[in-house]
């Protein structure tokens, strides 16, 4: 490796500097807006400085689609036949459903064992603030499931982000792609050149990370209490503290027991993507980063690009964990009783669900807020969660990139191609 290269991939790399700076320059200007401007003074200071972390969104959002598109066709056709398809997808899904059982279980277990809804004063709980996440859920159902999934057409699938929509399509595309043989050629070589050019993109884009990140972490800061928040959910924040660190010492060991030593290497290489889903409580933000920094890992592209995609849709680790501790709680909050059998078909239904809303907003808290009232658990509860979410979704946006990047990893180990 050299130099240029392991300077790439050294922890303190600029761009990982560069973000740390910024959130720490970040916190410190919205704690000083918060101590020391009125409420509405905050209020608009963090609606103006948030905007620095939407542009960086939307700069990233603007190059997911054409990137999930022309990597994944290129990746199936490179691969050549259906069975390899089927091959690595069979490794894929397994992967993935195991790892989101585990973090179910792992929520579940912690929610049960530390119980940190019970005895909770719920008349200091503004039920209205729940009112977006509920209206999100009505409608929620079997029907709207498949909906959302299949897409009706990929430019609206494109236009709107639906990860899982373009992912469809792209794997019918690039099996037909593949079929055809040496006459879909040229355009496979086309998406291909497509493809890298958008991923020089992203390095354009991942320039304007550490002020995205500044304006996130300013605007949250700047309208938050973080004192009294964190004293109020002391229990809830730190009960889910210790599931998502669970959680976080599950993966690793994973990781080392299939990658050895080369899981540190790996960590080395998604440290800023890692920061970045942190700062900006978004995973989808770092999307293309993280596909550029797997192959500079080590993975082969065909494998990047097929695995990342599904990945996006099937195997949400943090946000998984998060589902069953927050709907367990509220239920102890409310003092709903949830015997063994009726938590274990809550989570057999969150497995489900939560594939079919890869992408949308404050996804985990829809999926919640409908897990409530399938199980007839207030859904207005989801107010409890909301002020202390933006904190957790924190840690959770960077665990779905752990991972997304360990089972890329493995599974492009275990092709060794």
């Amino acid at each position: 490796m050299t130099t240029i290269e392991n300077k790439k991939t050294s922890f303190f790399s600029n761009l990982t500097f560069q973000i740390l700076i910024a959130m720490i320059a970040g916190a410190l200007l919205g704690i000083f807006v918060h101590n020391n401007y009125t409420e509405e003074i905050a209020k608009d200071f963090s609606g103006y400085i948030k905007i620095l972390a939407t542009i960086f969104i939307r700069l990233v959002q603007m190059i997911i689609s054409p990137l999930v598109f022309t990597t994944l066709v290129v990746g199936i056709a490179k691969l050549g036949d259906i069975k390899a398809v089927g091959r690595i997808g069979g490794k894929a899904l397994g992967w993935f459903f195991t790892a989101s059982f585990i973090s179910l279980l792992i929520g579940m277990f912690w929610v049960n064992t530390l119980q940190p809804g019970v005895g909770l004063e719920l008349g200091k709980v503004d039920i209205s603030t729940a009112s977006e996440v509920v209206e999100k859920t009505e409608g929620f159902s079997a029907q709207n499931f498949i909906e959302h999934i299949i897409p009706k057409s990929i430019v609206e699938a494109m236009a709107t982000n639906e990860i899982l929509q373009i992912v469809i399509f792209s794997i019918f595309f690039g099996l037909a792609a593949a079929s055809i043989g040496d006459h879909a050629k040229p355009v496979v070589n086309a998406l291909d050149k497509t493809s890298h050019i958008i991923l020089k993109m992203v390095n354009y884009v991942m320039k304007f990370a550490p002020i995205g990140v500044f304006g996130a972490i300013a605007g949250v800061f700047a309208i938050r209490d973080l004192n009294d928040l964190l004293l109020t959910y002391a229990k809830y924040f730190g009960s889910f503290m210790v599931g998502i660190s669970t959680l976080w010492i599950v993966l690793l060991l994973i990781g080392y027991i299939f990658l050895k030593n080369r899981m540190t290497t790996l960590l080395k290489h998604i440290v800023s993507p890692l920061i970045i889903a942190f700062g900006t409580t978004s995973s989808e933000a770092v999307f293309p980063k993280l596909t550029e920094e797997l192959e500079r890992f080590g993975v082969k592209d065909k494998i990047v690009s097929f695995m990342l995609p599904l990945g996006y849709s099937f195997n949400l680790d943090g946000s998984m964990m998060y589902m069953t501790f927050a709907s367990i709680f509220i239920a102890q909050a409310y003092g709903v009783h949830l015997d063994f059998g009726t938590q274990m078909t809550m989570l057999l239904v969150l497995m489900l669900t939560s594939k079919g809303i890869a992408g949308v907003p404050r996804a985990s808290l829809v999926v919640v807020a409908a897990t409530c009232g399938m199980f007839k658990i207030p859904i207005e509860g989801i107010a409890l969660i909301l002020p202390i979410d933006h904190f957790c979704d924190m840690f959770r946006s960077a665990t779905n990139v752990l991972g997304n990047a360990l089972a890329t990893s493995v599974v492009g180990k275990w092709e060794k191609r």
